[in-house]
């Protein structure tokens, strides 16, 4: 039987505590329940003056951030609207029913008065993180890296074509110096500091609008200004540190910073695993050197249909050479300033060789090989992948690391952003993050009210 409410009980007048109208099992609840935000105040305390008008409680105000980042609310200024009619941000912010909401542009003048240059957010992040290391939930033995790109706030076709300077990687000093004794090694002149000093200049979109983004290009359908979230976790899905770049940095670049700040700012990891953009001999050597086993995955060869693969001209390490498959040596020539040393066959011996035709497409009939200095530690990664222990960890990236992003993306707001510049942006990623560790801080420590 069909039922009409015809008791509107719309003004009727009740005496109740803000506290009874938010559900025990709330996330606020947990959230409140899980960490004490007063650790904000010793960090902003030299960032405000002592006389003047009274502010904003610090607490409530990166609070109304949580809020925002939380609940994947896409502005500030929809925060406002959703605290001031929502009774649990009202209660995790400890408002009651009338207390006057900040205007949204509070936080944003606050950010640009007092934030701006500090690395509050990141203070945050990893006070965040110590509570969960505190009670036993990290697990950074295995740590597991990957991007992705957020698209910016800006329009890609408004642009300005630039010549500016190839980055630096954070490895090219000691590349030079060791490619350098390489060279002496083998009978050769260094090069002088000259040659790796000149400016290698390449041609770049630069955003006339959020002229900090990159210019990325996916395939013909995505090309866009973006940013690039450079991040790492445990097994556990927890977020162990994060940088920012333009969209167009290649990822292989950041790995070697991040882990070094996973280092320094968490403990050091005994395996990383990453995807194949990471396998390089850069990488390689940088993990094995410093004690750290990668778990990396299987790359196709890239040589072209119909040719002989590399790994089929054999290695000696004895004498440095390559034997090609018909038992002809290519000897060693050069150490190229990029780190490769060059092995060329006499083409003497090959312009009659039957394989001639599945080796090269060299006029002179001269097979090239080349070998990077670090082509060992790439090697012995290879040789790593197959133990059963590093397929394991390799397998858990999937669960780990890209299921953050597809959460961070989904759920948290962080597909797209209106916010421009690094700076902004690495907050958003520091907010982001955190946001994502304590949610999962806090349902995993709750622990529901008993019922009386």
């Amino acid at each position: 039987m069909m039922t009409r409410n015809n008791n509107i009980e719309r003004d009727q007048l009740e005496v109740i505590a803000i506290d009874q109208l938010v559900p025990q099992d709330h996330l606020v609840r947990k959230i409140e329940s899980a960490i004490d935000f007063s650790f904000i105040y010793p960090l902003v305390e030299n960032l405000y003056s002592t006389v003047g008008r009274p502010s904003i409680d610090p607490v409530v105000l990166i609070k109304m951030t949580f809020i925002q980042y939380v609940f994947g609310i896409r502005s500030m200024r929809q925060t406002i609207k959703e605290i001031e009619t929502n009774v649990a941000y009202r209660w995790f912010l400890g408002f009651g029913f009338y207390t006057e909401v900040p205007h949204f542009s509070t936080f944003g003048k606050n950010y640009e008065r007092r934030f701006k240059e500090t690395d509050l957010f990141e203070q945050i992040f990893y006070r965040i993180l110590k509570e969960i290391t505190d009670k036993g939930l990290l697990s950074a033995d295995h740590v597991f890296i990957d991007s992705t790109h957020v698209k910016a706030s800006a329009n890609k076709r408004k642009f300005e074509k630039k010549m500016v300077r190839k980055e630096t990687r954070a490895y090219e000093a000691k590349l030079q110096e060791e490619l350098n004794q390489d060279r002496i090694d083998n009978g050769k002149k260094p090069f002088p500091p000259e040659k790796f000093e000149k400016e290698e200049r390449k041609e770049i979109k630069e955003s006339t609008t959020d002229p900090e983004s990159g210019y990325y290009v996916k395939d013909e359908r995505t090309k866009q200004f973006a940013y690039s979230f450079h991040a790492a976790t445990d097994r556990n899905g927890f977020v162990l540190g994060s940088i920012v770049t333009p969209g167009n940095v290649h990822d292989s670049h950041m790995l070697q910073p991040l882990v070094e700040k996973i280092i320094n700012k968490v403990k050091k990891p005994l395996a990383v695993a990453a995807d194949a953009a990471y396998k390089t001999p850069a990488i390689c050597n940088f993990l094995l050197e410093n004690g750290i086993t990668p778990a990396l995955p299987y790359t196709r060869p890239k040589t072209k249909e119909g040719f002989i693969r590399k790994h089929e001209y054999v290695y000696d390490e004895h004498y440095d050479c390559y034997i090609c498959p018909q038992g002809e040596i290519l000897s060693y020539t050069t150490t190229t300033k990029e780190g490769y040393r060059q092995y060329k066959s006499n083409p003497l011996k090959c312009v009659n060789c039957p394989l001639l035709g599945q080796c090269t497409q060299s006029q002179n009939h001269q097979k090239l090989i080349q070998r990077h200095i670090w082509e060992d530690y790439l090697e012995e990664a290879e040789h790593l992948r197959h133990k059963q222990e590093v397929k394991e960890i390799y397998a858990r990236r999937k669960e780990s690391i890209e299921r953050v992003f597809a959460d961070a993306k989904e759920k948290h707001g962080m597909r797209w952003t209106t916010l421009r510049g690094l700076k902004k942006l690495s907050m958003q990623a520091m907010l982001t993050f955190a946001a994502i560790n304590l949610k999962k801080l806090a349902n995993w420590t709750w622990v529901s009210p008993k019922m009386a």
